[in-house]
């Protein structure tokens, strides 16, 4: 079953829909560890698909180290088989890398973090932009929300812009996705981001979730791939990649199904045992045969890749 045929309804749990998925004999082959080099030994993980760049793919990723939280977002592109930094491509101080292209530039974000205006001791964090013609020009132009990460943009046949959010806390609980529409990367705000209606009915109680990447498709909807995601009695939390289709004429929305889960990707390490099922969705290369390559971060410590059946396919 494809994504855009699952109709909206009540919410299903994690664990409601992992057993749909498991029940449906989805596609999931030839998983395959990316090889990074050339950072010291530190983890590279949740990378999103590659940027296509004068005739190369070059993919983003959080490079840090095993007990660290502090990263910085990486490209690389590969050479003989392994994948290393660019040569003068520009470092930044983010984590959870994500792209897409509005009005023809390159448009970068990330996570930041900061030290919390309030605790001591504790971390801040919000999703950053930069623009440009290509990753050697990237030059930041928003900040989103304190607090707030999974911000993604994705540019309307119209023109104008989509903006997915991600609130937390009164509004979001432990996270809900929303939506709203600029007319122009220049007419972002933090208002738009923090008045942008929920789509209400997709998580069920104390579960959580975001977007990740998302795809206009021929038919005028965007195709989400994001994640849901709960934790389990011992406090281990769970990860999911999960697809549904979204309508921006009417917000209306198909209900949302698992694509993956860790266990159809090769075994590795996990930055904690607690973060050892989780699969962050990195990005998604759509193919002509139906297919689809998902990258995705691997327990908070590796980057492999999945072939699975292009969830919006003929979409």
């Amino acid at each position: 079953m494809t994504v855009h045929e699952r109709k909206a309804g009540s919410a299903l749990s994690c664990s409601e829909l992992l057993e749909a998925y498991r029940a449906s004999g989805a596609r999931a082959d030839n998983p395959s560890r990316i090889a990074f080099e050339g950072v010291g030994g530190k983890d590279v993980y949740n990378i999103a698909a590659p940027i296509r760049e004068n005739g190369a793919d070059i993919i983003p990723g959080r490079v840090e180290s095993r007990d660290s939280e502090h990263s910085d977002v990486i490209f690389f592109t590969e050479q003989a088989g392994k994948w290393l930094p660019v040569e003068d491509a520009p470092v930044l101080a983010l984590q959870d890398p994500f792209h897409c292209r509005i009005g023809g530039e390159l448009v970068l974000g990330g996570v930041e973090i900061y030290p919390h205006p309030e605790r001591e001791d504790a971390l801040m964090w919000r999703t950053v932009f930069y623009r440009g013609s290509g990753i050697r020009d990237l030059k930041p132009f928003f900040k989103g929300p304190d607090g707030m990460k999974d911000i993604r943009l994705v540019e309307l046949p119209d023109g104008s812009v989509g903006v997915f959010t991600r609130p937390q806390g009164e509004k979001g609980g432990r996270g809900k996705i929303g939506f709203a529409r600029v007319a122009s990367l220049d007419a972002l705000t933090k208002k738009v981001i923090d008045d942008a209606p929920l789509l209400e009915g997709q998580f069920a109680e104390g579960e959580w979730g975001g977007a990740n990447e998302a795809h206009l498709l021929k038919d005028g909807r965007v195709g989400v791939l994001g994640h849901t995601a709960c934790f389990d009695e011992a406090g281990d939390r769970h990860y999911y990649p999960m697809a549904f289709v979204f309508d921006p004429r009417d917000a209306s929305f198909t209900g949302m199904a698992i694509i993956a889960e860790r266990s159809r990707f090769l075994p590795g390490p996990s930055k904690r045992p607690d973060l050892q099922d989780v699969v962050f969705s990195g990005g998604l290369v759509r193919r002509e045969d139906g297919s689809a390559l998902l990258y995705a971060g691997i327990s908070d410590a590796d980057a492999q890749t999945l072939v699975i059946a292009d969830p919006f396919a003929g979409l």
